[in-house]
């Protein structure tokens, strides 16, 4: 099965940013022009680029739709996500050329619903994103812009989610989000356990292309790429390459 290369821009009121762990007060910003950070990836070889409206994971709305479509309409596949609350949602995000919808919140909140998404829409257009924090042993599962605590488990949603259909996940380790720690092998060695039906998307630490070899032999079907491509500690070309 192919391996996925998917670099990733966080957008924050326009711009190209990078949070440490999710936290919106540890802001670093690396571009105002987040179309020209995408066109330099599609240069490179990336044919899927991930899109984050961190604006919309806290307020709900899709508040970086605007740059979204115009990245999406310059011919990448796109996967998108943040504010994604209701079916409207998915079709404004769909309408403006995303090929695949990132649901969160709403993934963890309200699973029903979101299995009714799957069955209506097929697997392929949407990716879960189960972003966990590990609390006592237990992967927790916070939800709006990973500030709101929520009950229920990765260990509980993964597998029910696989029952009902799903195919894609995208799974980060938050305290590893930003902080070029490396992935956390062990979780996608799990996750590779318990749902090895679902693509998992290893997301969160990643620093060099070391990190990247070892997701895919935890048995990650791809990876994230945010901070390190943007602060050149290889490219897209040599991840790809890996």
């Amino acid at each position: 099965m192919t391996f996925a290369v998917i670099p990733a821009i966080d957008l924050r009121g326009g711009r190209v940013v990078r949070l440490k762990q999710g936290d919106y007060a540890q802001q670093t910003t690396y571009s105002d022009d987040p179309r020209a950070v995408a066109q330099r990836y599609a240069e490179a070889g990336a044919r899927w680029l991930h899109l984050v409206d961190l604006d919309g994971a806290r307020s709900g709305s899709l508040d970086n739709l605007a740059v979204i479509e115009a990245i999406a309409r310059d011919g990448m596949q796109v996967q998108a996500g943040g504010g994604v609350r209701e079916e409207d949602d998915l079709q404004r995000l769909f309408d403006a050329g995303v090929a695949r919808v990132v649901v969160g919140s709403v993934a963890i909140r309200d699973p029903e619903r979101v299995a009714g998404w799957l069955g209506k829409l097929g697997a392929e257009r949407l990716t879960l994103a189960l972003d966990t924090r590990n609390a006592e042993g237990r992967w927790t599962l916070p939800s709006a812009g990973w500030i709101k605590a929520e009950t229920r488990t990765l260990d509980e949603l993964a597998p029910w989610y696989a029952a009902h259909g799903a195919r894609h996940l995208l799974c980060t380790d938050i305290e590893r989000d930003g902080m070029l720690a490396g992935f956390n092998l062990g979780l996608y060695r799990h996750l590779a356990g318990i749902v090895p039906q679902l693509a998992v998307q290893a997301s969160g630490g990643v620093r060099s292309l070391d990190d990247i070899v070892a997701a895919r032999e935890a048995g990650a079907r791809g990876v994230i790429l945010g901070r390190a491509l943007l602060e050149g500690r290889f490219t897209v070309a040599e991840a790809l390459a890996c």
